[in-house]
């Protein structure tokens, strides 16, 4: 690069400003030959299925302000980014911190958080294009955002479940690093599911049995993905959704509209699991598959049945993982349940900037105490996972 050249840094007022072949060149390089993306929901027809619904709005706190990085016209690299205006769908909590700032008379929304709406999933969050010089792409959407927050005087900027390269390199910019947690299942080699409970211990193991034979009793169990999903199908999954989404956090997150989407440009990044019963669709789970993990995201129901929960969101997730040889099954945020059904404790990283410095010094004393209680958990939890000990 030229010693004059300079790298230039445009905000967007939403992914549709940006080209879906130049965002995905820098977001999913690795799925141009047609192949699966690494990470689906960073691709523009996810952020905008988010967008275009409604869903992730600056009506509902997610006003769409993404990065594009460029030097003498060649991309560099591109950047989820949303101004937010409250801290739902985020999954890495902050309300604590937002209280804390307004009781000291500061205002903490807008901030700046760069993420996947309602998705706590680990992902890039600084998009490179292969081509690029991957320190000065990572380095110039880094100064790009904070620039932004420190020009329009906002509390915060917050990158997360960003990777762990990520984090330490924005630690290295100033920013204040954060560990997390989740459970994870790990495929290693397995044949089939009986291959892996082979794994567990005699105990766990027919735990498990019992919950699958429980729970296929009274319902017969379909899996959807691609053309096989039909609109009837996400009518019943929307339904799910409702019930899930109003008992847990009040109101729904995603749009009716994002389903309708979702089958028009989403489905073949869909693996849709339905439970019947007397002819009826009487619960669902939700899964996007990647190159190399499944992800699991939404599941609801409207009847009763045992253990369903646990077949369709955790059991034929793994039956998918193995059959499709993929290395990770990662079933969303928090549920203790999920270690005796082999989903084990996997760190999550964020990384957040704050520039005001007294706010900067609590936050930095927050977030060191709750690293060490979230290493000391997780040393914990791993000595119960239902795994044969001494393997």
């Amino acid at each position: 690069m030229d010693s004059e050249s300079q790298v230039e840094i445009r905000m967007l007022n939403g992914i549709a400003e940006c080209d879906a072949a130049c965002w995905d060149s820098c977001a999913a390089p690795e799925a141009a030959d047609g192949g699966r993306a690494l990470d689906p929901f960073a691709t523009h027809r996810f952020l905008s299925a988010f967008e275009d619904s409604g869903s992730a709005s600056a009506r509902e706190g997610w006003d769409p302000r993404h990065l594009i990085a460029e030097v003498d016209g060649a991309l560099l690299g591109v950047m989820p980014l949303y101004a937010k205006t409250n801290s739902y769908g985020e999954y890495v909590f902050d309300h604590g911190w937002a209280q804390a700032f307004e009781r000291a008379g500061g205002y903490y929304y807008p901030k700046l958080l760069s993420a996947i709406p309602f998705t706590p999933v680990t992902g890039q969050r600084l998009l490179v294009h292969p081509n690029a010089d991957p320190d000065l792409a990572s380095g110039a959407l880094i100064a790009g955002m904070t620039q932004i927050a420190v020009e329009n005087r906002l509390s915060s900027v917050h990158v997360n479940f960003c990777t762990a390269a990520e984090k330490e390199r924005m630690v290295a910019a100033g920013f204040l690093g954060r560990r997390g947690q989740q459970f994870h299942w790990q495929n290693r080699d397995y044949a089939d599911f009986d291959g892996f409970l082979a794994d567990l211990a005699s105990r766990k193991r027919k735990a498990i049995r019992k919950e699958r034979r429980q729970a296929n009793e009274t319902v017969t169990v379909h899996a959807f993905t691609g053309d096989d999903i039909r609109p009837a199908h996400w009518e019943a999954f929307w339904v799910f959704y409702q019930d899930t989404g109003a008992r847990k956090w009040g109101t729904p997150y995603l749009k009716r509209e994002f389903f309708e989407i979702a089958q028009d440009r989403l489905r073949d990044d869909i693996l849709l699991v339905l439970a019947e019963h007397d002819g009826r669709w009487v619960a669902g789970a939700m899964n996007v598959i990647g190159r190399e993990a499944l992800f699991g995201r939404y599941w609801g129901c409207t009847e009763h049945h045992p253990c369903l929960h646990f077949e369709l969101c955790y059991y034929r997730a793994i039956d998918y993982a193995i059959e499709h040889g993929l290395k990770t099954v990662e079933a969303g945020a928090q549920g203790e349940h999920k270690l005796a059904r082999g989903y084990v404790p996997t760190e999550m990283h964020s990384a957040h900037f704050i520039p005001d410095p007294s706010f900067r010094e609590a936050v930095r004393r927050y977030v060191d105490q709750e690293a060490e209680m979230v290493g000391e958990e997780m040393e914990m939890l791993g000595e119960f996972t239902p795994f044969r000990k001494g393997e």
